[in-house]
């Protein structure tokens, strides 16, 4: 399945829905926490075919722990631009089915995430995913903070910057999934990692002071490669020729 993106990577999944349902805006308009999530081209530097490989990691007393990866391939669009992206994303039972993107610019990662994220508010609480989208989307245009900060890449210190929002603590809902409504969302960006997107994490504290964390989710960039080759789809083989299909010779 491929989708071509709306002015933001954003309309590529399901979180579009709730960007397009809001009154069309000018392009000033877009908050700086917009720009640096979903219109900034994050892709640029990047030579395709690439491969980027992030951890996934999941932890808290809510549920079981587990450890996964991300990959996120990237090659040149049907005309001959960067990226067209598709993702591995979990494995096994976990593994999340996603839409191929035509033609990104931001890294696809995000938005992933945030799909993923959006089906498990919607497992655990039974809510709605327009609903959490709508959520996620005001709050990164009107409620996000913003900071400089400096994070590890390849054993080297770079710049970056961390994106906060916490998207159900003012809900006028939250008493109907007051456990998770806490949820904080961190972003960390840089220029200097492959692809722009160091990490994006989820926190939901414990209701006790002291106590550990409820549920954790962090994807973090751990590596970028070549992409391999696409594989070939297999082709059927003709049938093989018995002996009673041969013609006899006639004498």
């Amino acid at each position: 399945m491929t989708i071509r993106p709306f002015p933001m990577l954003a309309a590529a999944l399901g979180l579009a829905l709730a960007l397009q349902a809001a009154p069309l805006r000018a392009a000033e308009d877009f908050s700086p926490a917009e720009r640096a999530l979903f219109i900034d081209n994050q892709l640029a530097s990047l030579q395709p075919p690439t491969l980027l490989r992030y951890s996934y990691r999941r932890l808290g007393s809510l549920e079981a722990a587990f450890d996964d990866t991300v990959d996120i391939t990237l090659r040149r669009g049907p005309e001959g631009q960067c990226c067209s992206a598709s993702a591995d994303f979990l494995h096994g039972e976990r593994q999340l089915k996603l839409p191929d993107i035509e033609s990104a610019q931001g890294n696809p990662a995000i938005l992933y995430f945030l799909e993923r994220d959006i089906r498990e508010m919607q497992r655990l609480t039974k809510g709605q995913p327009n609903y959490f989208r709508k959520r996620i989307r005001m709050a990164v245009y009107q409620g996000a903070t913003l900071r400089a900060v400096q994070v590890a890449w390849q054993g080297q210190p770079v710049d970056g910057q961390e994106i906060t929002i916490t998207p159900y603590v003012d809900d006028p809902l939250r008493a109907r999934f007051e456990q998770l409504a806490g949820k904080q969302y961190v972003f960390t960006l840089s220029s200097a990692v492959p692809g722009g997107v160091h990490s994006i994490r989820t926190r939901v504290a414990a209701a006790a002071a002291g106590a550990p964390p409820l549920l954790v989710e962090e994807m973090q960039l751990q590596s970028m490669a070549v992409a391999p080759p696409p594989a070939k789809a297999a082709t059927a083989k003709p049938p093989a020729r018995t002996a009673a299909a041969v013609p006899k010779r006639q004498p």
